[in-house]
């Protein structure tokens, strides 16, 4: 018996609301974006057609498309194949806010309920250059984010609305580093390329894989009001293979009530584990081949996004861990259809509802997508 299998994309459309002060939102029914199969019977054998949506994923860790990049605003839509970036969110209780950046649209703000995505008023020195991560913090009540830029190795920080309060420059040969391999660098003028940043007691923790660097370097907060950083002295890791080291030290991330940095190690296919001090602890290994971008965690579950994986005649998976062992692997482009994600360069865990989902983005070219958990 033979199955023929049509595929069709439903795209929701989004009602555009013009606000007083020329912001614009994007605001969306419930229906959503997703991609669909339809799966008839054999001439001549009585049977019905159904049309399910795509799903991907094993146990009950499964995903369908639930948004896809036409749920974004105009302005993200029109640079989204520059994406290079990655996501944070604010799990502070009554919020869930997620935010992202995007080369030439700036600091972007989606929903908790994922219906609207609106673009912050980003100055132009943060709006035009490629913010390669986004982390979220918070002091003295506040709330802050801080993106590193790869290219112009500036490391900014605004408010939640998107106000610039900070731009801490490369270090030079005056930043006294404990390490004296960092010292060298700067001394002879390394190029200073930030991948990611995550915060820490008053102090942030700063990647530098896209450099023969490599190390974690860190800078101190020495006030908000008015907003000062300088470079911290602590600096740990470095190129090689053995524990504790990079290949490429790619993303940096303080699990939710942790003071502990997991460091996503893409061509050695782990995440290093480090105390704040940068005293090594352990290795999280992953399938070979896989080449993790970053790590996030929500409850008990993790999710990592991959440049890579195992098999790279298929697009890259995306990670489900629980208590550090894969429970799932999501394959946007295999399973669910959408092409451009070849590469994961960013994906993080919400949980809402009782309801798991996976907000994912992609890497040359750039996509973005929300992916809802299927609840049998």
């Amino acid at each position: 018996m033979k199955r023929l299998v049509f595929c069709s994309i439903f795209t929701v459309l989004g009602l555009l609301i013009a606000k007083p002060n020329n912001e614009i939102l994007y605001s969306h029914d419930l229906k959503s974006t997703g991609v669909y199969v339809t799966v008839a019977g054999a001439a001549g054998v009585n049977s019905t057609k159904t049309s399910e949506p795509a799903v991907s994923g094993q146990g009950e860790m499964r995903f369908k498309v639930l948004y896809t990049s036409a749920h974004l605003p105009e302005k993200a839509k029109k640079v989204l194949v520059s994406a290079h970036g990655g996501f944070a969110v604010d799990r502070r209780q009554g919020h869930g806010e997620t935010y992202f950046a995007l080369p030439g649209a700036g600091i972007i703000q989606i929903s908790a309920d994922f219906k609207t995505i609106r673009l912050l008023d980003t100055v132009d020195s943060v709006k035009d250059v490629n913010l390669h991560n986004t982390t979220i913090w918070y002091g003295d009540g506040k709330g802050y984010l801080t993106f590193p830029a790869n290219k112009t190795g500036q490391i900014y920080t605004t408010t939640l609305d998107g106000n610039l309060v900070n731009s801490l420059g490369p270090p030079d040969s005056n930043d006294n580093f404990d390490q004296p391999a960092v010292r060298d660098y700067f001394f002879g003028k390394g190029n200073f390329a930030p991948t990611d940043v995550e915060e820490i007691g008053g102090q942030f923790y700063v990647a530098t894989g896209y450099s023969s660097l490599d190390f974690i370097l860190t800078a101190r907060i020495l006030s908000t009001n008015p907003f000062k950083v300088i470079w911290h002295d602590l600096a740990f890791g470095g190129k090689g293979s053995e524990p504790g080291k990079f290949g490429t030290g790619h993303g940096i991330t303080v699990p939710p009530g942790k003071k502990r940095l997991d460091v996503s190690d893409r061509p050695n296919s782990e995440v290093d584990r480090f105390t704040r001090y940068g005293h090594y602890q352990s290795t999280l290994k992953l399938p070979k081949g896989s080449f993790p971008c970053d790590i996030d965690y929500e409850g008990q579950y993790g999710v990592v996004g991959c440049l890579h994986g195992p098999d790279r005649s298929k697009g890259a998976p995306i990670y489900i861990l629980k208590g550090d062992k894969v429970v799932s692997a999501v394959m946007i482009k295999e399973d669910l259809g959408l092409k451009n994600f070849q590469h994961i360069h960013n994906a993080v865990l919400r949980k809402t509802n009782d309801k798991f989902y996976i907000i994912a983005q992609a890497w040359n070219p750039g996509d973005f997508a929300i992916l809802e958990q299927v609840i049998d």
